[in-house]
């Protein structure tokens, strides 16, 4: 064979060869999801989308037999919602689900952050007491006042009760 028609050659059986390039089969699950493939599972009502015959033939039964109602599973389960606004409901109460469990994830996270705020400023006050930096509180009439020795310990003695109760 001349080397000039060895390309053109090759081209023509590959263009030969696509016509008789796979089927593809449309089927729904239990669960009502389409899924799309070159070979639906056994029993189950599969619509031949691409292929020899495509469009012209009915639906392809793959189930070993030649098949009967029995072979099919149910189109809608018994749990299934059957009409669309029992399926709008079950998609509303599942997402107020959803919502309810996202505000809950939500407040248990600001309760933790806020938890280690207060560990982290609690354990800061009580290494300022336990070092003697000098320590001020504001009395009733805004005033400030300097913790004696006394004031001190009750307030560092205070602060690791927090602790222990809020911080393990």
């Amino acid at each position: 064979m001349n080397r000039r028609f060895a390309p053109l050659a090759i081209l023509a059986l590959l263009l030969a060869a696509l016509p008789a390039s796979g089927q593809v089969y449309s089927w729904k699950d239990k669960d009502g999801r389409t899924h799309y493939g070159d070979m639906p599972p056994p029993a189950v009502e599969a619509t031949l989308l691409r292929g020899p015959q495509a469009g012209a033939a009915p639906p392809v039964r793959t189930s070993g037999e030649a098949g009967g109602a029995a072979d099919l599973p149910a189109v809608v389960s018994p749990s299934a919602p059957r009409s669309l606004a029992e399926r709008e409901q079950a998609f509303q109460e599942r997402r107020a689900a959803e919502a309810e469990a996202a505000a809950k994830r939500a407040e248990e996270a600001a309760a933790k952050d806020e938890t280690e705020r207060f560990c982290a400023s609690a354990q800061h006050e009580l290494a300022a007491l336990r070092a003697g930096q000098r320590m001020v509180r504001f009395n009733a009439r805004g005033e400030r006042e300097f913790l004696d020795d006394q004031a001190r310990a009750e307030q560092a003695a205070r602060l690791e009760r927090q602790l222990a109760e809020r911080c393990r």
